[in-house]
């Protein structure tokens, strides 16, 4: 059993550095995680300035680098399977000995990882740039309630990887949700805002709560309650991305058109 284990988290850390180093070379994950957050932060801060809430200015910098995570995390999960059907690798992934899961886990928690480049990079930029005080209201909870982004944030991309295998044209469902997610999880501005009845939608959106906890870090608040429902619907995500891939894998194996799904 433990040298399963230790098979497992091998194949974990070698498909994770893989991911990254891939991620690092392609032109439109380097415009989406070095550019876009940047001016995201830009216009959050004056955004905020403008309304008479400077004292959230290190919200702003820190929801906008929420927002770059999630792109990267929606963009890359979709095209990193993109790039495995136009590769002509698919196939081969799914004929591997590796659960199937575990092949695709590494992609999305490398999305992920190089996400948190957004986050550094605009709060960096604020303090830099607009003289922003790096000052947050729970210092110790802040790098963890972080950590627990990244987790839930690689457990969503797992749900969604398992969806885009079944569509060609996946990257027009990553357009779809993109803004959508980032205003139902409150990364910029509170759900509070939002229609009553969006209301229960953040409810089951592990970014939701994961932006939560981060911003409660930030500004003040309950970190634990928030970040252990984070991980909770993150793990229901994954409950049904495996239910999801166990199908998708069947109905490839009995009629071998994966590729033309």
């Amino acid at each position: 059993m433990s040298g399963r284990i230790g098979w497992y988290l091998r194949l974990m850390g070698v498909g994770l550095r893989t991911h990254v180093l891939h991620m690092s070379r392609s032109g439109f994950e380097q415009v989406t995680t070095l550019v876009s957050p940047l001016v995201y932060a830009t216009l959050a801060v004056y955004l905020f300035r403008a309304g008479e809430h400077s004292d959230r200015l290190l919200q702003a910098a820190v929801g906008a680098g929420l927002m770059g995570v999630w792109s990267s995390v929606l963009f890359g999960s979709g095209g990193a399977i993109q790039d495995q059907r136009w590769l002509g690798t698919l196939e081969s992934l799914v004929a591997a000995p590796a659960p199937l899961p575990l092949v695709l886990l590494p992609i999305t928690f490398a999305t992920a990882v190089v996400g948190m480049y957004s986050m550094l990079a605009t709060v960096l930029w604020g303090v830099v740039l607009f003289d922003v005080p790096l000052a947050p209201a729970a210092p110790a909870l802040f790098v963890p309630a972080v950590v627990v982004v990244v987790v839930s944030l690689g457990m969503t991309g797992l749900l969604m990887a398992a969806t885009f295998v079944l569509l060609r044209n996946a990257n027009a469902l990553a357009n779809a949700l993109d803004y959508p997610v980032w205003m139902l999880s409150g990364m910029l501005v509170s759900t509070t805002v939002l229609p009553a009845w969006t209301h229960p939608i953040t409810w089951i959106l592990p970014t939701s709560w994961g932006a939560r906890a981060v911003q409660a870090a930030t500004g003040g608040g309950d970190v634990l309650w928030p970040a252990a429902m984070a991980l909770v619907t993150g793990a229901l995500y994954v409950v049904l991305a495996l239910a999801a891939l166990v199908w998708v894998e069947r109905r490839a194996r009995d009629a071998g058109t994966l590729a033309l799904t």
